[in-house]
């Protein structure tokens, strides 16, 4: 057995209150028996927005699981040792910053936090900061400073890499002993901080939960993930970097950043992919030695009668919204943004309405999905809900459809409504799947879990996911899995059931290859992919993925139980233990 490791210190924008993908990676990794077993202290650290109401309500609520022991703008500061408090009032001093310490809970265990305020900084301090930054990493923080979000990690750093010293964490301990793990671009910072203030004291790892060019590249181009990944492919057989290929991307901050990560001990990945696009940005990280550490997936114990019973509410959902008791139930659980590529669940539903058809069955695609997180008012819900029938009907001019959620419905939802025989898309654009956030009509007893666990297929065909963690959840529950092949999960999926042809209950849509006769001479070629080659490619592979689910979809209750007892099988060795026991802890125990 490998010897524990003494100290981690996590630095994550997510280090008080959970908010997206890497709070999830977190709640699972941190919780992990085999994380807990071989490392004996857990600090997490990062920002603390007190100039926010809501957030820093939250922060004290007993749901958010802190437990404060110093804050001195919460006025706590006796729950510390006389001289833990008087350090970390120097620390405050100094940098004239705010710092709350304590701890977090993850699961049944707690671990510390340290969070920093830097409303009014000491801007002596800021400005030296980023000279050390601009002499050892060529980083030009002056081009950037007009952006809040690329000031405020830099900010912060100082002063929290000073308050882990403050505490006393790694004081004794060798540098193989202790560790910082930047969660992206907005940890690294810190790494930077204790490369400054203890030059070689500490191991440094950089955990890429995406990879930030890539994205853009990606996002802004209307040929998406066709376009880029081609010239990905392409540019590495002519042996070429991402700038030599896009072009100078240094307006974007988080870029030259990203470049600097390679002064880090370790570098861990999310996915494959992501292990491509990092390689891809050129330079010392084209060579570089990248562990993959997936995220993990959701594992619990069901059985088929519970599957059934979610799905029956769903089905008694469904006929109360659209007047009929549906043979299969789609769904789509997601955070509405461009990357997650809605449009494509109706290109597949456009032909599996027809392959239905011949099957004589009927389905709906629920799509749980919003603009705004925090949700609408109930009482607002319940008045659509009668004045024009609510989630199935919606309106552009009275606060219910914003943003992303009007163009969703108007140009794909209800056109394709309209055209559909055996299968209707409901858009139900509030998160909380119960009767008090989404309408009287919802059955008393549904919960969120129920949307999980009777799906009978999770649609996730992104054009952009290192990982995707939500996409696989189902799979869990016996659901099948319909995925793009840009998504992180595949790469697990198929390591964890030996072969994607082992594994059933996961479709991967494929919107990146082109054709044969498709002619690429060089990665300058494929920039001249755009939204009307996808547009095509999309039409012609959807109609694959349609027929792999027409033809996987279950047509018994002894076929569903086969389908729930292989997707448990692979869920659990996708679970966060093996996660953190065969990827996360290998990668770190390389380090020391």
């Amino acid at each position: 057995m490998a010897t524990p490791i003494p100290l981690v210190v996590h630095a994550t924008h997510e280090a008080g209150l959970k908010v997206g993908g890497i709070g999830a990676v977190l709640d699972g990794l941190l919780a992990a028996p085999s994380y807990l077993a071989a490392v004996q202290r857990t600090i997490l650290v990062g920002p603390m927005n007190a100039g926010d109401p809501l957030y820093f309500e939250r922060l004290s609520q007993p749901r958010s699981g802190i437990t404060i022991r110093y804050s001195s703008l919460h006025a706590i500061i006796h729950n510390v040792d006389e001289t833990t408090r008087a350090a970390l009032q120097q620390v405050e001093q100094t940098f004239s910053i705010a710092i709350l310490y304590g701890t977090r809970r993850f699961g049944a265990v707690e671990h510390e936090i340290i969070l920093v305020d830097a409303t009014s900084p000491n801007w002596q301090q800021v400005d030296s900061f980023k000279y050390y930054l601009w002499e050892h990493y060529g980083l030009d923080c002056s081009r950037y400073s007009w952006n809040p979000e690329f000031n405020l990690y830099i900010n912060i750093a100082p002063p929290l890499f000073a308050a882990l010293r403050a505490i006393g964490a790694g004081r004794e301990l060798a540098p193989a002993e202790k560790f910082i793990i930047a969660h992206e671009w907005l940890g690294m910072p810190v790494v930077y901080a204790a490369q400054l203030t203890e030059p070689g004291a500490w191991r440094t790892v950089f955990y890429a939960h995406e990879t930030a060019t890539a994205r853009r590249l990606v996002e802004e181009h209307p040929g998406h993930d066709t376009r880029f990944y081609n010239a990905l492919r392409k540019a590495r057989e002519w042996n070429l970097s991402l700038e030599a290929v896009f072009g100078n991307q240094d307006d974007l901050f988080k870029h030259p950043i990203l470049r600097t990560v390679a002064a880090c001990d370790g570098l861990f990945a999310v996915g494959d992919l992501v292990v491509d696009e990092l390689r891809f940005l050129g330079g010392a990280l084209a060579n570089a030695q990248i562990d993959l550490v997936y995220n993990g997936v959701p594992s619990a114990d069901t059985t088929i009668l519970a599957k059934l019973e979610s799905k029956r509410r769903l089905q008694v959902y469904c006929e109360k919204l659209l007047g009929y008791v549906p043979d299969y139930v789609f769904t789509h659980v997601t955070r509405l943004v461009l990357s997650k590529a809605l449009w494509r669940d109706l290109r597949v539903m456009d032909h599996l309405d027809e392959m239905l058809r011949r099957q004589g069955k009927r389905a709906v695609l629920f799509v749980l999905s919003t603009a705004t997180p925090g949700g609408r008012r109930p009482e607002w819900v319940a008045a659509w809900e009668e004045q024009y029938g609510w989630p199935v009907g919606h309106r552009g001019d009275n606060g219910d459809l914003i943003d992303l959620e009007a163009n969703f419905f108007f140009e794909g939802v209800e056109p394709f409504n309209q055209r559909s025989q055996q299968s209707k898309v409901v858009f139900v654009n509030q998160f909380g799947w119960d009767r008090e956030r989404v309408g009287k009509r919802m059955p008393a007893e549904m919960e969120f879990l129920d949307i999980r666990r009777g799906s009978d297929l999770e649609f996730g065909q992104s054009i952009y996911e290192p990982f995707g963690i939500a996409q696989v959840e189902p799979l869990n529950y016996g659901a099948l899995c319909c995925v793009s092949n840009v998504c992180g999960c595949v790469g697990f999926a198929e390591r964890a059931a030996g072969g994607l042809e082992n594994l059933p209950n996961m479709i991967v849509a494929d919107y990146v290859s082109l054709p044969p006769d498709y002619w690429l001479g060089s990665p300058y070629d494929a920039l001249w992919i755009d939204q009307s080659v996808r547009d095509w490619l999309e039409s012609q592979n959807s109609v694959a993925a349609a027929r792999a689910i027409a033809e996987r979809l279950p047509t018994s209750r002894q076929e569903m139980e086969t389908m729930l007892a292989r997707g448990q099988e692979v869920a659990q060795r996708m679970s966060w233990d093996v996660v953190a026991r065969d990827y996360l802890l290998p990668g770190l125990y390389r380090l020391q």
